[in-house]
């Protein structure tokens, strides 16, 4: 069934509050799987990305207790690397659990079978591949693609000296970092290439050290060292932050209404670097505020401006900035995001494609989209935007539709991918 997205004729101020982050969820998850002791997650998130990494370490024999009601999830840590004869994994399309679980699988003993959806057969991970054999694991792609399906052949990591190449998806460094305190030796991973989303990687570094592990990196980030047989010690209890990238597009709300809105408990100092799109709209224009409750955007009396911005830390955010764009009174250009063509679907492409469909203008080109203005009497007959099965794309849509009568969007539920209950709290926004 399909969702009429709400247009907003006046200014928004609320505080709201978002659900925890999927990102730090599925670290907090595996962490706590292999550490020593019991952990339990507060304000944990429940999407299909966080059970396709529950129902994973299960099979992987990790004791794991859900409390929806109380937003918590207690781990049971096994206090050493997965042992398991056999078992077959499915990961939905969630990338986050596939890359992170691959390298700790590797890390143990079994024969392991890691598969997907469609769409996840499609996503490439032969670079992480590529790094896990040079530590000594043996890892392969069942029909030769570099994607799913994968079979892990466990016999743990010998560790030493590994590259890799980052450039289309930092995931693959996290993973390698994840499992390396597992190794039978110290592992050094060195960076071929560019990094994509260091401050995801940093996220990483800082929850392992939570955890009682410590990387060694350099100010470029382009090495880094992991102590073998240190295992990760419980902290017992874990509190998971509020999502950055879902509150981006509640952020997004206030600048394209002229409003004022802030999202509970979020902070710029904290573990997640898309905050740093609260950038983006202060470049538009907005004023930004790190207040007691949490960060602030407000637009009123403001007239959003074109920016151009290189996205590269930002980019799950990528969608959100660009349905922003056509509101404001010049162009604006999204640079160096090239990669985001692998994920949930080719997003610069899906991105162009709807907004030319409601009548706005945009250039693609192969790592960055430009927006122009855009008045609802240049808008098109076309009411349906397509979400291409990607949770963010049906997101990005509601904002558009803020000030753009009758967009409906296609396959609303494709948000349970991150947010489940997005269009419940979106309409308690506009209430």
């Amino acid at each position: 069934m399909n969702y009429k997205a709400k247009s907003c004729a006046h200014p928004i101020n609320k505080v709201v509050s978002v659900p925890g982050s999927k990102s730090i969820t599925n670290r907090a998850l595996l962490l706590a799987a292999l550490a020593q002791g019991t952990t339990t997650l507060r304000n944990a998130l429940f999407c299909d990305d966080t059970d396709r990494m529950v129902d994973c370490l299960k099979k992987l024999g990790v004791e794991i207790i859900i409390n929806v009601e109380a937003e918590t999830i207690t781990v049971t840590g096994l206090g050493r690397a997965f042992n398991v004869p056999a078992a077959e994994l499915f990961v939905g399309n969630s990338g986050t659990t596939a890359r992170f679980i691959t390298p700790a699988i590797a890390a143990g003993h079994g024969v392991v079978t890691l598969d997907g959806v469609a769409r996840m057969r499609e996503r490439p991970m032969q670079d992480l591949i590529d790094a896990v054999e040079q530590l000594g694991g043996n890892v392969s792609s069942v029909n030769g693609t570099g994607c799913p399906p994968l079979e892990i052949q466990a016999a743990g990591l010998k560790g030493g000296q590994s590259t890799i190449r980052a450039n289309i998806s930092s995931q693959f460094l996290s993973g390698l970092l994840l499992a390396s305190p597992y190794a039978a030796a110290d592992s050094v991973i060195e960076i071929d290439g560019p990094l994509l989303s260091a401050p995801y990687v940093l996220m990483t570094i800082r929850m392992m050290s939570d955890f009682g592990v410590t990387v060694r990196t350099d100010e470029e980030l382009r090495a880094f060292s992991v102590s073998a047989g240190t295992p990760y010690v419980s902290p017992g209890e874990y509190i998971i932050e509020p999502d950055a990238s879902s509150a981006s597009y509640f952020f997004a709300a206030a600048a394209v209404t002229g409003g004022c809105v802030t999202v509970a408990n979020i902070h710029r100092d904290g573990l997640q670097g898309d905050t740093a799109f609260t950038e983006v709209l202060e470049a538009m224009g907005c004023l930004v505020t790190d207040t007691a409750e949490g960060l602030c955007v407000d637009a009123r009396r403001v007239e959003l401006v074109g920016t151009e911005m290189d996205m590269n830390a930002i980019s799950d955010t990528l969608m959100t900035a660009a349905v922003v764009a056509p509101y404001c009174n010049s162009p604006s250009r999204f640079h160096n995001v090239g990669h985001i063509r692998h994920k949930e679907t080719d997003r610069l492409s899906a991105t162009a494609a709807e907004l030319t469909r409601f009548g706005v203008t945009t250039r693609e080109e192969h790592d960055a989209i430009s927006v122009f203005p855009h008045t609802t009497d240049e808008s098109s007959t076309n009411t349906i935007w397509r979400t291409y099965d990607d949770h963010r794309m049906a997101m990005a849509a509601a904002v558009f539709a803020l000030r753009h009568d009758g967009v409906v969007i296609e396959d609303p539920m494709c948000v349970n991918k991150t947010f489940p209950d997005f269009f419940d709290r979106w309409e308690g926004l506009l209430a």
